[in-house]
């Protein structure tokens, strides 16, 4: 297998991205591609749903990062 393979399931996976700001749900969802959207007690919120692939990651991550959403973890769901 090639180092530029693209990986086996082409249907993308599940992200947990975690952001240390709260964020409410029916303010945002639209800006997020349909993500699910949890506030914590810690003041954080949780963005959580499918990603098409690396490109959509980085894409997300992009925008959180131009809405100033300081980014705490991006985890891949099994």
């Amino acid at each position: 297998m090639s180092a530029h393979a693209p990986l086996p399931d082409d249907t993308g996976a599940i992200y947990q991205i975690r952001v240390a700001a709260r964020l409410d749900a029916r303010q945002w969802a639209a800006s997020f591609d349909g993500m699910s959207i949890t506030a914590c007690a810690d003041g954080s919120t949780i963005l959580q749903g499918r990603v098409a692939d690396q490109a959509a990651l980085y894409g997300l991550i992009a925008r959180l990062r131009d809405l100033a959403l300081p980014l705490l973890a991006v985890v891949r769901v099994e």
